[in-house]
């Protein structure tokens, strides 16, 4: 990882991308997001606060586990401007995502236990399957592939 020296304040997007580990399109895609800010040279070009380092650390551990952009850009925007984040900051945004954590952590374990049910019957019926229709809750709606295609789609 190469190292920046202290004196340098604001960085490039090459910089930032070979300090960060992210690729520079990600980067791009970061800040149409909201995620992270640059400002632009009299040549136009990006530079990036010192402090997105951090910013662009915390997205990435964030998406990896499997919190959404929207809800990670709602977070970073409670950030301070102007100063690098602290401890205090992260431990802040982390706490509140604590349960919604857990939960997940939760259903990942039920789908692990219950994985080869899932693949073995086949068909994927939600009469039996106890991850996705618990009780036969939507029996009576329609079988259990459209029903699955339906929900991956209202949740995009």
């Amino acid at each position: 990882m190469p190292k920046i020296p202290e004196k340098v304040q604001e960085l490039t997007v090459g910089q930032l991308s070979a300090r960060s580990g992210a690729a520079t399109s990600a980067l791009h895609f970061y800040e149409a997001k909201g995620l992270i800010s640059s400002r632009r040279t009299s040549g136009n070009q990006r530079r990036y606060s010192r402090d997105t380092l951090r910013r662009v650390a915390f997205v990435r551990a964030a998406q990896r586990v499997g919190i959404p952009l929207a809800t990670i850009r709602d977070a970073l925007a409670e950030l301070p401007e102007g100063r690098t984040p602290n401890h205090d900051d992260w431990a802040r945004l982390s706490k509140a995502w604590r349960s919604e954590l857990d939960e997940r952590i939760k259903r990942l374990g039920r789908l692990r236990d219950h994985l080869t049910d899932c693949i073995g019957c086949g068909c994927l019926s939600l009469e039996s399957c106890v991850l996705s229709n618990p009780d036969d809750a939507f029996g009576d709606r329609m079988s259990g592939s459209r029903l699955l295609a339906e929900r991956r789609r209202a949740t995009k």
